[in-house]
């Protein structure tokens, strides 16, 4: 199993090595990156490009790492045993299945997505060292061990607000997605919005680069929100010419890449001070 991009996720070819890598080392990949720069889509990506099945556990803040393998419904159980019912007398019938499970007995090889896994308390990682070392974990209330039909490509995504324990890291094949540079960007731009005129994308794209660049801002515009502004663009018809009428430091329909009130303002006052210098 070889990925090699698609045609509609623009790889670069470290991180095709690094996808490749890690499926060949039965590693999971960990990936890190700027928000907006593509990870969680990549593992998306795999899928398609492999052409198997993605599993998928959206980490939250107050996610554990045991919601991953099952939980035990004890309430229902005990519910049950009030009722009489027959159910109550196999405790199968009150585990509910997690991610990790549903990947591990999967009869085919599958893509698992543990999305922004640096969300989770710091000891989340820890917690699940074993079971995606060994593909295998003991379900307690049935004695029973669950090991993997078909060892999952793994893809973990952090947005580097936690560090990750160092034990967890051993355990990984490491890829940072750096932020396209230009030539990258133009290649992802012709993905999503194919036959731009070249004109307005120029000058578009360097309005962004120059607003990336900014001293001073608080959160930079990503990729996903370029794709927004130029979609914009392309729907108001707007040209290059129309870009560059615009104010000395806010582009046009600037709403779609500053995304806080802080950064607006950072602009505006260096649009006053261009003007005032006039």
């Amino acid at each position: 199993m070889k990925f090699q991009g698609t045609e509609s996720y623009v790889a670069t070819d470290d991180l095709t090595i690094a996808v490749n890598a890690a499926v060949t080392l039965e590693r999971p990949l960990l990936v890190k990156g700027e928000p907006g720069t593509g990870k969680t889509e990549l593992a998306k990506q795999i899928a398609t490009s492999l052409g198997i099945r993605m599993i998928e556990w959206n980490i939250k803040s107050t996610t554990r790492a045991q919601q991953g393998l099952y939980e035990y419904d004890a309430v229902s159980r005990l519910r049950d045993s009030q009722l009489g019912k027959e159910e109550v007398h196999d405790v199968a019938n009150y585990i509910r299945k997690g991610k990790l499970w549903e990947a591990f007995e999967a009869g085919e090889k599958v893509v698992l997505l543990i999305d922004e896994i640096d969300k989770a308390d710091i000891e989340f990682p820890n917690d699940l060292l074993q079971e995606l070392d060994k593909m295998e974990f003991f379900v307690y209330e049935t004695g029973k061990t669950v090991k993997a039909v078909n060892r999952p490509i793994v893809i973990i995504t952090s947005n580097n607000e936690k560090e990750l324990p160092d034990a967890f890291l051993r355990r990984c094949f490491f890829h940072y997605i750096r932020f396209p540079d230009m030539e990258t960007m133009r290649a992802i731009v012709e993905v999503h919005h194919p036959g731009i005129k070249e004109q307005l994308l120029t000058t578009a794209l360097t309005q962004f680069f120059d607003i990336r660049e900014q001293a001073g801002l608080k959160k930079k515009p990503s990729t996903s929100e370029v794709l927004d502004w130029l979609k914009l663009l392309l729907a108001e018809d707007m040209t290059a010419e129309d870009l560059k009428s615009g104010t000395a430091a806010l582009p046009k329909l600037h709403g779609a890449l500053l995304k806080n009130e802080q950064d607006v303002h950072l602009f505006e006052r260096i649009a006053f001070m261009a003007r005032g210098q006039r």
